[in-house]
């Protein structure tokens, strides 16, 4: 209840200040470049990874992204680049 009013002031202020909503809130900021390339910022690390499943912690909840021949690029302080051949991404629920 109290983390939910505290996410509203902070969604608030975000809009008032013209702040990027992903850091006030710290939430996930994924950026998809075509189907090879994916850059999540804000996550809290890596629940599962193998060949054609990955699932990455988030506070928005877990993100899992389905393809083949995944492979982590990058990864420091709260981001992370996968390449591969995306097929899907979703989330998995919080």
């Amino acid at each position: 209840m109290m983390e939910d009013i505290l996410d509203k002031a902070k969604e608030l202020l975000s809009d008032k200040l013209d702040l990027p909503r992903d850091i006030m809130l710290d939430v996930p900021k994924i950026t998809i470049l075509g189907d090879r390339e994916i850059n999540i910022e804000n996550h809290k690390g890596i629940v599962a990874f193998d060949d054609s499943l990955i699932k990455v912690n988030s506070k928005a909840g877990i993100i899992c992204i389905q393809g083949t021949s995944f492979e982590i690029v990058f990864i420091g302080g709260n981001t992370l680049v996968l390449n591969g051949k995306f097929s899907n991404i979703y989330y998995e629920g919080k």
